[in-house]
């Protein structure tokens, strides 16, 4: 199922080339409020069955093309963006070549994963979104990762269960500054990739049921039409199951968290004008301008 948030603010289910309401019939359920929010449908669908049931009946009535309808990002308001850092060996050397820092070949996972940071929900946009360049940056890159979302509230959890806490899985876009603040400076990570417009999420979440195993999803991206990354997720140093484990123990995790899992290697200064447009397997494609 793929969950998605269109025109203005209204939650639907995209099957085919077609867009479902699905916010009118939850509310009329009593299963949303008037006004929700995205993170409230997630939540709703996670946790209640008799919304879910809400939503297979939904798939077979009114729907409107799916070209016609403005696509928003699936969810505007998580509680929290956890996203990994240097998840991917090849991504640590381009890195390390590019903008030095501490080698991390000796790290243990967890010592990885406490490099984890938080990213704002104001630097979040959607598909066809428009990434804006600080006047400050001289060299802003572009990172193409695979993004978890948490359905049931979640603490100390093991990784043999942690996929059963996932709600569905998005595109996420992690725009971020090298330069300046970049080099030998990891602490500034939350500065860097925090700006406006530095966080793209999309075209949709699909439900986990939809993409079984996280570690088996190839990535390709496109700048101006070349194609510039190809990646498989099974190069992930620290998994999903192990992202979920580590965080769940340290904090509780809630309906409609995001977890970003480190962009592979790959990734390209952006300019203005440039065009960029990426695919998941499993999840669908999106596309982003830059100004």
């Amino acid at each position: 199922m793929k969950i998605c948030h269109y025109n203005e603010h209204e939650a639907g289910l995209v099957a085919g080339d077609r867009v479902h309401p699905l916010g009118p019939a939850l509310v009329a359920e009593g299963l949303a409020r008037k006004g929700y929010t995205m993170q409230e449908v997630i939540d709703a669908l996670a946790n209640q069955p008799a919304a879910m049931k809400c939503a297979r009946k939904v798939l077979s009535g009114a729907a409107v093309a799916l070209a016609e309808v403005r696509l928003l990002a699936p969810i505007e308001n998580p509680g929290a963006i956890w996203a990994a850092a240097a998840n991917y060996r090849a991504h640590q050397a381009e890195m390390l070549k590019a903008s030095g820092g501490p080698a991390r070949d000796e790290l243990t996972k967890d010592e990885l994963m406490a490099e984890f940071f938080l990213k704002p929900a104001s630097s979040i946009i959607g598909p066809g979104g428009t990434i804006v360049l600080p006047k400050i940056a001289q060299h802003v890159d572009f990172e193409a990762e695979l993004c978890a979302v948490i359905g049931p509230k979640t603490r100390n959890v093991t990784e043999p269960r942690a996929l059963d806490h996932v709600f569905g899985y998005t595109i996420c876009w992690d725009i971020s500054v090298r330069e300046p603040w970049g080099r030998d400076r990891q602490n500034t990570r939350n500065i860097r990739k925090g700006f406006d417009t530095f966080t793209a999420l999309g075209p949709w979440i699909v439900t986990r049921d939809e993409l079984p195993e996280p570690q088996e999803v190839r990535i390709d991206v496109e700048l101006n039409g070349r194609h510039v990354m190809t990646a498989h997720t099974s190069d992930m140093i620290c998994g999903v199951r192990e992202h979920i484990r580590f965080l769940s123990g340290v904090l509780t995790l809630r309906p409609g968290d995001l977890i970003t899992t480190g962009t592979p290697a790959g990734v390209a200064k952006l300019a203005s004008g440039d065009r960029l447009k990426g695919r998941i397997e499993h999840i669908g494609e999106m596309s982003l301008d830059v100004r």
